[in-house]
């Protein structure tokens, strides 16, 4: 597929926005390497190729096990997980796919006794920040080039 639209280039402040939401996060009180996890949980719900290439890169950069990255997408019945990140992955995949106006309340149930109130408004925009990268991404055909996307993408001004 031909790309659309080259959004990080051609939309300088949606872009900057984008990236506002992903400095705050690098700030959060959430372990980073949940944040990213997430992300790819989600990008991989969504199908979207280049975050799942420049997250997955990104996780192993930061010492993630292969392991763990492959069944992520079955982590319900895998051991590797803690229960602060099944929690999260729950959550994530609730907010991910909402249906009918609602999340589960079971879902909240676990996620609130895993996370502060703060780390879980934190989670809830992590989740949905990734979703909206996905969106852009998928909506402008965004390609996969390498393994490390994120460091040809325009810097924020």
């Amino acid at each position: 597929m031909e790309q659309r639209i080259n959004f990080y280039q051609k939309g300088p402040g949606a872009t900057k926005v984008l990236f506002g939401l992903s400095m705050y996060l690098a700030k959060s009180s959430v372990e980073q390497s949940l944040l990213r996890l997430i992300n790819v949980r989600v990008s991989q719900i969504n199908g979207c190729v280049f975050c799942l290439n420049a997250d997955t890169a990104e996780l192993r950069a930061h010492g993630e096990t292969e392991q763990r990255l492959y069944l992520l997408n079955a982590w319900r019945e895998a051991p590797f997980y803690t229960d602060r990140e099944r929690a999260a992955l729950a959550w994530a995949e609730a907010v991910t796919n909402v249906r009918e106006g609602h999340v589960p309340d079971e879902v909240y149930e676990e996620v609130s006794q895993q996370f502060s109130e703060e780390e879980l408004i934190d989670l809830t925009l992590a989740v949905t920040t990734v979703n909206t990268y996905n969106r852009m991404n998928i909506s402008f055909r965004t390609p996969v080039t390498d393994s490390k996307p994120w460091e040809k993408t325009v810097a924020v001004k």
